[in-house]
C-alpha cells in the first residue's frame, strides 16, 4: 500500500449556510508553493476515491502545496443529508473553501476536481469572484444528463431483482420532474439537484480561462482516448484553452468494488503541478 510521508492533516469544521462543513487541511511542507482545493465526486464515488484523494493531498503537501479537502453539504461528515444537497449550496461551499485558503496561505487556489466534482469545479470557475489560477481535472464528467442517466440506472438494476418493483430511467426522470425525491443506491436524490446536473449537456462551453491538466483513465496503454474526451478536449483547444491532456492506463478507482490505488495518477498529477509552478 502506498505511503506518503508528511505532516498530519488538520481536521476542522468550516461554517457554511446552512450548517458546517467538515474539512481536512494538509499544510505545505516548507515554503508554501501554492494552495489546492479538492472537489470530491458524487455519492458512492466519493467513498471509493477517499484513499486516492488522501494520498494525492499528502503528496502535494510534501511538494509545498497547502491542500484543503472539504466535504460538501450533505456529504461525508458535513451538515445535512444527501437529500438536502443542492448545486448552488455546493458552489457556495467551494467559494467558502477558496476564501479560507486565501486567508490561510495568501494564495489563489488551484481547483482539483474528480468526476462530478470536476464538473462542479468547471462551473464554479465560470462565476468565481476571484480568478482561478489553474485546474486539475480527474476523469471529469463531460455531460450531466448522461451522468444522471447512469446514476438512475443503479435503481433500475436493483429493481430487476424484484419482480414487483420494475422501473425505468424514464419513469424515474418523470418522478423527479413531478417533484419527488428518488432513492438511488441508498442516496436520496432531490429534484432540484437532479435538474441542475441534467442541465450540463454542452461541456464544450465549459472551457476554463486558465491552465487545465486533464487526467483520463484508459483500459490499456495503447487504447484510444474515449470519444467524448477527445471531442471536448479538441473543442477546448480550438477555443484557445491552455489544456494538457494526460492519458493513463489505470483502473477506474472511483468505482472499483474494493479500495484501489493508482500510483501513476499520483506521480503524473504531482509532476503536472510542479510544471505549472515552474512555468509561473
Amino acid at each position: 500500500m502506498t505511503s506518503v510521508p508528511g505532516q498530519p492533516a488538520e481536521p476542522f469544521f468550516l461554517d457554511g449556510a446552512p450548517g458546517r462543513r467538515f474539512c481536512l487541511f494538509h499544510p505545505p511542507a516548507g515554503a508554501c508553493r501554492g494552495a489546492v482545493l479538492y472537489v470530491h465526486p458524487f455519492a458512492e464515488e466519493m467513498n471509493r476515491s477517499r484513499r486516492m484523494a488522501a494520498l494525492q493531498a499528502r503528496a502535494l503537501a510534501a511538494l509545498g502545496y497547502g491542500v484543503l479537502q472539504i466535504d460538501l453539504y450533505g456529504c461525508g461528515d458535513s451538515s445535512g443529508d444527501f437529500g438536502d444537497a443542492r448545486w448552488d449550496i455546493w458552489q457556495a461551499d467551494l467559494a467558502a473553501g477558496a476564501a479560507w485558503l486565501r486567508r490561510r496561505l495568501e494564495r489563489a487556489p488551484i481547483l482539483w476536481g474528480l468526476r462530478l466534482g470536476a464538473l462542479l469545479a468547471l462551473d464554479y470557475a465560470r462565476t468565481a469572484r476571484e480568478p482561478v489560477q489553474s485546474m486539475i481535472l480527474w476523469q471529469p464528467v463531460l455531460n450531466g444528463a448522461t451522468f444522471l442517466t447512469q446514476f438512475l440506472r443503479l435503481r433500475v438494476a436493483g429493481a430487476m431483482l424484484d419482480e414487483g418493483a420494475r422501473t425505468s430511467t424514464g419513469a424515474l426522470r418523470q418522478a423527479l420532474r413531478d417533484g419527488e425525491t428518488v432513492e438511488i443506491a441508498g442516496y436520496d436524490l432531490a429534484p432540484a439537484l437532479a435538474a441542475a446536473i441534467d442541465a450540463f449537456d454542452a461541456p464544450e462551453t465549459l472551457a476554463p480561462a486558465c491552465r487545465v491538466d486533464w487526467f483520463e483513465a484508459l483500459p490499456a496503454p495503447d487504447a484510444p482516448l474515449p470519444a467524448g474526451a477527445a471531442r471536448v478536449s479538441e473543442a477546448w483547444r480550438r477555443g484557445g484553452a491552455d489544456l494538457r491532456l494526460h492519458a493513463l492506463a489505470s483502473p477506474p478507482f472511483w468505482v472499483t468494488p474494493e479500495i484501489t490505488e493508482a500510483p501513476a495518477w499520483l506521480l503524473a498529477t504531482s509532476a503536472a503541478l510542479q510544471e505549472t509552478a515552474d512555468g509561473a
